[in-house]
């Protein structure tokens, strides 16, 4: 792939959530995760530089590894300067509001900054409130839409194109952004939709067009050709749902017993961090059958991909 072959292909200035994607966008966006890692690998990244003289602002108002590094690498690899923002040590304890932060930002010389905050809706605020481009890095339980993209592109490479797929999300998807986003993605690029997960965790998913929710581990697995468990969130209140992680793993933690309640060969994916021997069993996350680490490796990719079209 030459450098020339991954020019950005998409005309937005934002990146809020991918509800506002068509299928042509997210392949595009996915196609051009593809070709930037393979510059990547062939050590031509140089040679495109798409945000080249940019400063680049990561804004983590709650804690991060995988989005966080990823996005940092992906920034610098295209040539951007990266500015973290200590959260902790800045004026917010001092009262500082969302908005004046990121006006601060703005007027330092940062153009871009990505946004992770506990509320949701804050980057739809950003981007209102200032003229930075704003990548949503996750938005309280909203949206993550770059997790969405990487476990989309995750499961392309793998399985195929995703139409027609059984794609089960299983566990805490009340309160997982990555559910509400990932559900979307699969949507849109023709995946089939099944939740599950204790009542009280899967509520008004039934409402979901094309999102059937199942009653049990069981028939949720039955035939599904891809499983992502979700951690289970307590920092958001989410013990509520059950009587105890005990409760839950009993009846809804995945073994590779239960996986093969799924269709032959069927895959694991987690967007981490996992909490093995709750949501699943650390022998299948270290299985054959688990993408995890795929889809960590792949989140570098997709985020250049998101900041090298957004520059465009």
């Amino acid at each position: 792939m030459t450098p020339q072959a991954v020019a950005g292909t998409w005309s937005r200035r934002h990146l809020l959530d991918v509800d506002e994607l068509s299928r042509g966008e997210l392949e595009a966006l996915l196609d051009q995760a593809v070709a930037l890692r393979e510059c990547r690998a062939a050590g031509t990244l140089g040679e495109v530089a798409a945000l080249h003289g940019q400063a680049v602002g990561l804004a983590f108002y709650e804690g991060s590894t995988r989005t966080r590094v990823s996005f940092e690498l992906a920034a610098r690899e295209l040539g951007a300067t990266v500015v973290n923002l200590e959260v902790a040590g800045s004026s917010v304890p001092k009262g500082e509001s969302l908005a004046d932060t990121l006006r601060t930002l703005e007027r330092t010389g940062i153009g871009t900054v990505v946004l992770r905050h506990p509320a949701s809706g804050a980057p739809y605020l950003a981007a209102r409130a200032t003229g930075l481009r704003i990548v949503n890095g996750g938005d309280g339980t909203h949206a993550h839409p770059t997790q969405a993209l990487t476990d989309a592109l995750t499961l392309r490479e793998v399985i195929g194109p995703l139409d027609g797929r059984r794609i089960a999300i299983v566990g805490d998807v009340t309160h997982s952004r990555v559910a509400r986003s990932g559900i979307h993605a699969f949507s849109t690029l023709g995946a089939r939709i099944v939740v599950a997960g204790p009542p009280a965790w899967v509520g008004g998913f039934g409402r979901w067009p094309g999102v059937v929710v199942a009653p049990s581990l069981r028939e949720a697995l039955d035939g599904a050709d891809a499983v992502m468990a979700l951690r289970v969130q307590l920092e958001r209140a989410a013990g509520g749902g059950v009587s105890s992680l005990g409760e839950y793993t009993a009846g809804w933690g995945l073994t590779e017993e239960r996986m093969a309640w799924a269709a032959p060969g069927a895959v694991l994916m987690h967007p981490g961090p996992t909490n093995e021997g709750v949501e699943l069993t650390a022998e299948l996350t270290a299985s054959p059958r688990s993408l995890i680490g795929r889809q960590v490796a792949n989140g570098v990719a997709v985020r250049m991909a998101v900041f090298s079209s957004l520059a465009s």
